[in-house]
């Protein structure tokens, strides 16, 4: 008898959880992918985006290309999620799976802070990118202020790559004693997540560039006519361009389902996936899975491509009977792009006692070739 599998979201686990599942399961069985969107992007290659090595196209595909793998492609939004009877709304239309998976990732949500999406641009978005690196390319002179908006946001290591890809861009346009770059963060360290070594790491990348770093700063208002970002303590830090990073909550679908537990993620067993209903698993940036240390871990697309290949194995388990059970062990890595084609790179066990044991290796043009080298690995794998 054949089974349906339907995939939530084509972002990094969603891509990864269908290829996955179809290599694994018989012909017979469906892989269903429901998105919005027509193509997929890379989110890895957005900040090369704005800084101008890379353009949109080059980091994105359609969706349809899954179709001659023998994935099944739907387009249209997600307007109803019933996990107890494994039943899904999409444009008015009710599909019923055997199998579930949630990869709808976070929802950015910048109205959080008042002004911030009227007063700034974010890499956050392949058109917020797109439209950042015109800005930067006609910028002369004056203040650009980065900003994580709230301490909760997606890839930690974001901003600070983004502080020193723009200072590298302002330099290599001949701008430096024209443009000031200022950091401002909410949270008192860089990836503080990844232990004390890691930040302090990362913290001196970033100043060792003409980049000032101002941790522990929560803005509350931007102004954007008078071009100010206002922060909790009172002070208001005028500037020329505002770059951000805004703060995200699960997406609306899910926070209105009865997926969503006290945290206001979807809240699933840390190392199979499983939410509180039968065999209805949720990966990536839609989960909130708690470290030992007190932090979460972290939303990054390392983490749901992990949490996916293991999901889709243990679906493909339960169907065939074939295989022992995956687990996800909270191992991942990230690269920290540092401008003038090179990069740092980070990697450990996020579920290490008492804290996550991560190790940072310094910049170099090695580890910005790996990170060149993955970019066409993930699309030449997976689409």
């Amino acid at each position: 008898m054949s089974q349906t599998v339907l995939i939530l979201g084509g972002g990094v686990g969603g891509l990864v959880a269908a290829n996955t599942l179809r290599r694994r399961l018989p012909p017979k069985h469906q892989v269903v992918l429901v998105d919005r969107e027509p193509s997929f992007s890379l989110p890895a290659s957005y900040l090369w985006v704005m800084s101008g090595s890379r353009r949109p196209q080059q980091v994105s595909r359609p969706l349809e290309r899954l179709r001659r793998k023998g994935i099944q492609v739907i387009h249209g939004s997600v307007e109803q999620i019933d996990p107890e009877q494994r039943k899904v709304m999409i444009e008015g239309r009710q599909i019923a799976a055997d199998h579930l998976v949630i990869a709808l990732g976070a929802e950015f949500n910048p109205q959080a802070i008042e002004g911030l999406s009227n007063g700034g641009l974010t890499f956050a978005t392949l058109d917020g990118a797109t439209r950042l690196n015109a800005s930067l390319s006609g910028f002369r002179e004056g203040r650009i202020l980065i900003l994580t908006a709230a301490p909760m946001y997606k890839c930690p290591a974001a901003p600070y790559e983004a502080a020193m890809l723009i200072e590298a861009h302002c330099r290599r346009r001949g701008l430096a004693g024209k443009v000031r770059i200022d950091l401002y963060t909410a949270e008192p360290g860089p990836m503080g997540v990844a232990g004390p070594a890691v930040s302090a790491a990362v913290r001196t990348m970033v100043e060792s560039k003409s980049v000032g770093y101002h941790p522990e700063r929560q803005a509350v208002r931007v102004d954007p006519s008078e071009r100010f970002v206002e922060f909790s303590d009172g002070e208001r830090v005028p500037y020329e361009l505002l770059v951000y990073m805004p703060p995200v909550r699960a997406p609306r679908v899910v926070r209105e389902s009865s997926l969503v537990g006290k945290s206001g993620w979807v809240e699933v067993d840390r190392h199979t996936l499983q939410t509180r209903f039968p065999e209805v698993y949720a990966v990536g940036d839609a989960t909130l899975i708690p470290l030992s240390m007190g932090k979460p871990l972290p939303k990054a697309g390392v983490f749901a491509h992990a949490q996916a290949l293991v999901v889709a194995r243990n679906i493909a388990r339960a169907v065939t009977g074939i295989g022992v059970e995956a687990k996800f062990d909270g191992r991942g890595a990230c690269f920290v792009e540092t401008g003038e084609g090179k990069a740092g790179y980070g990697a450990g066990n996020f579920y290490a006692e008492p804290r996550p044991d991560v190790r940072m290796h310094g910049p170099s043009r090695w580890w910005h070739s790996g990170k060149v080298l993955f970019e066409k690995y993930w699309f030449r794998r997976w689409l």
